[in-house]
């Protein structure tokens, strides 16, 4: 195969002999945070993705664009913040991309990429209109989607057909919940439990669950990327895991918190370009994702992304970063909760535009054992209309400085950012009585459709994830790419 083309170059087709011949791999997984060993969480056994970010880049400060699921996931296969591609909500709630949006395997593929996708996606309720020339999201849970891409790679080196691919693997671990029958529960007193959370039983017996999925969630990328290696792929191909936003537990998840948006990004880029290990420090968020790629594989963006490429960055020592800022945002989840914030290395600045209490749980962890240990006198006190943290010295950011003469400066300073990138990025947020109608209308709707269900159906559509019983469903699918018409 040629050599790939510098940075920067004109990204020809990738079936012409002077294209880049670079494949990626793309793993994904839920409600993960850094809840893995190489982020230094103890008792978590994931031996597979530590290897992985020992031989490859591991990166300790991205953040996912909004904290929950199809927003997030929007927002790095488009490079594009939820307010501008559309996904604002849910997808099993209604909300779609916009027309204009193009993802990044629609891109890929016009370019000439393969590009496939097997098991978890959760940005439509239709999956063919995402980009991939082939589909299967009949069954999202791990060791499907590991077997189901084993053997395909096993199949695209035996094809003449020699286009690079793009194989998008998606589990649906590590979302809730945890059924003992399906994970080998970790023991609850091995676990050390994070400072943002209580440490009580019903918390650590939650988080034993947890581990059980991480680890066999992580066994099964290790599968995956021995065949990567057994068929000699290494050397071309890019891995990239990652997952959509934070862990699903209190004051993580559907927070603007580091602990909601903060998210696990691995990359290990192809053999034959003899990138040293190394940790990347700067900060990157989920919008960046998708420009990096394709910057990567000398494909050109295109020009609406809102994302910036860490390409270079992610290469070769660095002086300057490719940015000092990561903005994320909130608008809906199972209710109307518009919240924006900007978040430097040193600084976190969140703006509440809605009378809220101080923690808004989404249906799936207010269910959960963690919640039994919630003290309610303070999550359900009114939420401030502003709040700034010192990142240095409150990482878990409890500390409240919004109104400290001290730090008047910072917060002016990162509320003109925040106003800035909003007006930059259009971003119109509804008013408490119109959001709230729509957020009404969606949960209605969920809940007449739970209704109906199977006695044996979970009440979340996400939590489904076989066949006709999942909401995002789809059979296996060949879809035709745009150059073919």
């Amino acid at each position: 195969m040629p050599t790939t083309q510098p940075l920067g170059a004109a990204g020809a087709d990738a079936r012409s002999s002077a294209a880049p011949r670079e494949n990626v791999l793309l793993i994904h997984w839920h409600d993960l945070g850094r809840h893995l060993g190489c982020y230094g969480i103890d008792g978590v056994e994931s031996p597979n993705l530590d290897a992985l970010a020992s031989n490859g880049i591991l990166l300790t400060d991205a953040h996912a664009t909004a904290p929950l699921c199809s927003p997030a996931r929007g927002s790095i296969f488009t490079g594009r913040y939820p307010h501008r591609n559309g996904l604002i909500g849910l997808a099993h709630h209604g909300f779609e991309y916009r027309p204009d949006v193009r993802t990044l395997p629609a891109v890929l593929s016009e370019v000439g990429y393969r590009t496939v996708l097997f098991g978890m996606q959760h940005e439509s309720a239709d999956p063919s209109g995402l980009g991939f020339e082939t589909i299967d999201v009949s069954d999202s849970l791990c060791d499907y989607v590991v077997a189901r891409s084993q053997e395909w790679l096993h199949e695209h080196v035996h094809v003449s057909d020699e286009r690079p691919f793009l194989l998008t693997a998606g589990f649906f671990e590590t979302h809730r919940p945890y059924p003992s029958e399906q994970y080998k529960h970790a023991d609850p007193a091995s676990i050390t439990v994070p400072s943002f959370l209580p440490d009580t039983d019903d918390v650590r017996e939650d988080l034993a669950g947890l581990h059980g999925s991480i680890t066999q969630a992580d066994a099964a990328v290790g599968r995956l990327l021995d065949t990567v290696a057994e068929l000699g792929l290494d050397e071309t191909t890019w891995i990239v895991f990652f997952t959509d936003h934070g862990l699903a537990f209190p004051r993580a998840k559907s927070t603007l918190y580091s602990e909601g948006t903060g998210i696990a990004f691995i990359v290990r880029p192809p053999a034959r370009r003899g990138v040293a290990p190394h940790s990347y420090d700067d900060l990157f968020s989920g919008v960046d994702l998708t420009p990096t790629i394709l910057d990567l594989l000398s494909v050109p963006a295109p020009a609406d992304v809102d994302g910036e490429s860490h390409a270079e960055q992610l290469l070769a020592e660095h002086e300057v970063p490719a940015r000092t800022e990561v903005f994320t945002e909130k608008t809906y989840h199972d209710a109307f909760d518009p919240i924006r914030a900007v978040r430097t290395k040193e600084f976190s600045y969140i703006e509440n535009y809605a009378e809220r209490p101080g923690l808004l749980l989404p249906l799936d962890i207010a269910d959960s054992p963690s919640a039994r240990s919630l003290d309610h006198a303070v999550i359900d006190s009114p939420r401030p209309r502003h709040e700034l943290y010192d990142l240095t010295c409150d990482p878990d950011e409890r500390n409240n400085l919004a109104d400290d003469p001290a730090h008047s400066d910072v917060r002016k300073r990162l509320a003109d950012k925040l106003t800035e990138w909003r007006a930059e990025t259009e971003d119109v947020i509804p008013d408490d009585r119109e959001g709230t109608a729509v957020a009404d209308r969606f949960m209605a709707d969920f809940f007449a459709k739970s209704h109906d269900s199977a006695a044996d159906e979970e009440v979340l559509p996400s939590r489904r994830p076989r066949g006709d019983r999942r909401e995002l469903h789809g059979e296996i699918a060949t879809v035709r790419n745009r150059r073919d018409g």
